[in-house]
């Protein structure tokens, strides 16, 4: 693999971020790339260990070593065709996904893995720039129609897939523009839109028919689309936001909203694209801003509010503060419980742990307050340890319960179970199909809950691989 002695010769190195006073004037990307030498140099380090953890580590298979040794040898092209064999967008995950192969790693139980994912993305910006990465339309057609309902990556992974198989797909999204969470829900300065939309016209180009601005079960019946198609595919995410505080003191004032209210805003102004009819406008700028919750969403946020010119940023989480380090015999190859500072959190936000929400105060209808108490590690309230926060804007990043209950669900019907999976899903073919009808097919954050990017292009190719050989017996597509 790569070097033989690579791992034991050279340091681990990734890539590095533009300035913070530079990269909070602007929306766009602010990684460093690292340049072609020292990507091969970090290929390199991929060691001989015999058994690939960071197998383990991928939900999407990538062949981590394989393409590793072909970028050591400046084979990039094929590395590329390795790289695409399994992932169908990895120019997204070399950008957005937290890299559980990393973690699963050999080189890892020394604290120094393999920059898988700086390798996966010179890949995959490599293959766009030499013009590799083209339309591969099928020779020919199925006479299948597949409609997918969603097109967030795991709607747009099984609609590549299909159409590549022969089929006539149609993927319907409620936006303007098709990518889901990818496009309204990531922030520009951590994956610019360009990145989606270039997929998308490779996907028109390979047959997908786009409808957006169709909000299927409201605007177009969902019974509808399946009375037409031969299979339909739901991927309509988990969007129901979970709100611990609807009992709270002043739950009602203004200035408390939810992190999928906020985040999008930014995207559509970022594009010049209209904002949602009736819409309040959220903007952090001039305001003390807390952030509820500690995870990816909550540092979106932490970042869009410093770049609307917020006056403070504080993040609260009610769990204790996790290790530096965590302790490898317990945790290798799995990924680990441990501190992690993200480019946001870096940017000058104040992160607070162990502390709960008791309610919000506020002056003419505006909130003002922040009340919380301190909790131990049973997350059980420290009598004495009550305070107050200066808060002009808070934000619900506390996760997901579910699916949007109100439209595909309620029409079809579809037992929801929390976290959003289903009851009564088949015992065939990885569960992907809906017992409700032999037509309907689930995938990504409906099916799982609420989980990664690169689980949702999993989770898009196996439903690919389940409706193909539904629709023609027997299927050649990979899971």
């Amino acid at each position: 693999m790569g070097k033989p002695t690579g791992f034991l010769e050279i340091d681990r190195a990734d890539r590095k971020y533009k300035p913070v006073d530079e990269r909070l004037k602007h929306y766009k990307e602010f990684v460093v790339p690292l340049t072609e030498p020292e990507v091969k140099k970090q290929a390199s380090r991929c060691m001989d260990c015999g058994i690939p953890y960071c197998h383990t580590g991928c939900p999407v298979n990538n062949q981590i070593p394989d393409w590793n040794d072909l970028v050591y040898h400046g084979d990039w092209k094929d590395a590329a065709d390795n790289l695409h064999s399994t992932n169908n967008f990895p120019e997204v995950t070399g950008r957005i996904c937290p890299a559980p192969c990393e973690a699963a790693c050999t080189l890892n139980i020394d604290d120094k893995p393999v920059t898988i994912k700086t390798i996966e993305n010179s890949i995959a910006d490599r293959a766009w720039e030499e013009g590799w990465i083209r339309p591969l339309p099928p020779e020919k057609k199925t006479g299948k129609k597949v409609a997918i309902i969603g097109s967030g990556p795991a709607g747009l992974a099984a609609a590549q897939q299909l159409a590549r198989a022969g089929h006539d797909v149609h993927v319907y999204e409620k936006n303007a523009r098709p990518g889901g969470l990818l496009v309204y829900g990531i922030p520009d300065f951590k994956m610019e839109k360009a990145i989606v939309a270039r997929r998308v016209k490779q996907m028109e180009a390979e047959g997908v028919t786009f409808h957006c601005g169709i909000h299927v079960g409201q605007d177009l019946s969902a019974k509808y689309l399946e009375s037409k198609h031969d299979a339909v595919l739901i991927a309509i995410g988990s969007e129901q936001p979970f709100d611990f505080f609807a009992k709270s003191p002043g739950r009602d004032l203004d200035g408390l909203h939810y992190a999928m209210d906020f985040l999008p805003q930014q995207n559509r102004r970022n594009a010049g694209e209209p904002q949602k009819p009736k819409t309040h406008e959220i903007s952090a700028k001039d305001k003390h801003v807390i952030v509820i919750g500690g995870g990816d969403t909550g540092s979106d946020c932490i970042g869009t509010s410093f770049r609307q010119g917020a006056k403070s940023v504080t993040q609260l989480e009610i769990m204790p503060m996790p290790p530096e380090k965590e302790n490898k015999a317990l945790s290798w190859p799995h990924w680990p419980l441990k501190l992690r500072v993200s480019s946001s959190q870096a940017e000058g936000a104040k992160t607070e742990y162990s502390i709960s929400t008791t309610g919000f105060s506020g002056e003419g209808g505006k909130v003002k307050k922040l009340h919380y108490t301190r909790v131990n590690a049973n997350l059980q309230p420290i009598k004495g340890t009550e305070g107050a926060l200066d808060a002009d804007l808070v934000l619900f990043a506390m996760g997901f319960s579910g699916p949007i209950e109100s439209d595909i669900v309620k029409e079809f019907q579809l037992p929801v179970v929390p976290r959003g999976r289903f009851k009564g899903l088949d015992a065939t073919d990885k569960d992907y199909k809906l017992a409700t009808s032999p037509k309907l097919f689930c995938a990504g954050d409906i099916r799982r809950g609420q989980s990664l990017v690169v689980w949702a292009i999993r989770e898009g190719r196996q439903a690919a691989h389940t409706i193909d050989k539904f629709l023609m017996g027997s299927t050649v597509l990979p899971r």
